[in-house]
């Protein structure tokens, strides 16, 4: 990749933007960017001939097109390189979530985890507060369900736990995005399904759901239907504003905990025994 690149920009009247690009592709056989009254040409070659040609077209149209020109030279930026670069690992609870570029931590639980197009890489304050609750309520061996599961994180936390995983999410994105991130960690989940709680079968020492209040309010039912007696409901993405409306929907059970990191609230409750 060369260290620099040329950008012309070409500001006419909307309605000739199709006309003249029709014309630049004769001479220029590379790709456009069209804006509203704009033309965008990128090149790693001088792009002054297109510019030329244009302005010699202006002056042989019987009706000239009114065209303005910006002809730069800018630095050619490696942008993979400048969004890994971007991405810090963390850590959170009992764990290092880290990128594929860095390497892991020996004194905690690694997971690897690439940022996608999927919710979940540690740095949201939701997913962070979950991390924490995970380590202090997932144990060994315990059945739990990740509500909304984005990329995975939330349930490969608690596969390094030791727990039995089952996770789903309605987004088939953030479903594909789950899988490889398993991958990626070497783990194994139990089920996972495009879908919500109500495709859940039996019940759960801990169910997780990291989704935004409004949705946590309208599911209420099946996740606390999904709970074990004695077990726990881990929920998040709850904005502090919105705090006192979730909460009348989970008034049965019990409130173990409360964290509030920046406006993001975290509620773990415990489901009485009956």
């Amino acid at each position: 990749m060369q260290s620099n690149y040329y950008e012309l920009t070409i500001t006419l009247e909307e309605q000739y933007v199709d006309l003249i690009s029709d014309y630049i592709m004769n001479i220029y056989d590379e790709g456009m960017e069209f804006g509203k009254g704009s033309i965008i040409i990128r090149s790693e070659s001088d792009l002054t001939f297109v510019k030329d040609a244009l302005v010699s077209l202006q002056a042989n149209l019987s009706q000239p097109i009114e065209m303005q020109f910006s002809h730069e030279k800018r630095e050619n930026i490696d942008w993979i390189k400048k969004y890994q670069d971007s991405i810090e690992p963390i850590e959170a609870g009992k764990f290092y979530i880290f990128p594929s570029w860095y390497t892991p931590k020996e004194d905690l639980i690694n997971i690897k985890i690439d940022p996608a197009l999927a919710f979940g890489s540690g740095h949201h304050a939701t997913t962070f507060s979950c991390l924490g609750a995970i380590s202090e309520y997932v144990k060994a061996n315990d059945s739990i369900i990740d509500v909304g599961c984005g990329s995975g994180i939330l349930g490969l936390a608690c596969k390094k736990l030791g727990a039995n995983v089952a996770l789903c999410d309605t987004d088939p994105v953030s479903v594909d995005s789950c899988k490889e991130n398993f991958a990626l960690n070497n783990e194994t989940y139990d089920t996972l399904w495009e879908g919500s709680i109500d495709k859940a079968e039996g019940t759960y020492d801990v169910v997780i759901a990291n989704i935004i209040a409004d949705v946590l309010r309208f599911i209420a039912k099946d996740l606390k239907a999904a709970t074990k007696e004695g077990g726990y409901l881990i929920l998040s993405g709850i904005l502090d504003k919105k705090e006192e409306l979730v909460k009348k929907s989970f008034i049965d059970l019990t409130l173990e905990k409360r964290t509030l990191k920046d406006e993001w609230v975290t509620l773990v409750y415990k489901k009485p025994s009956l």
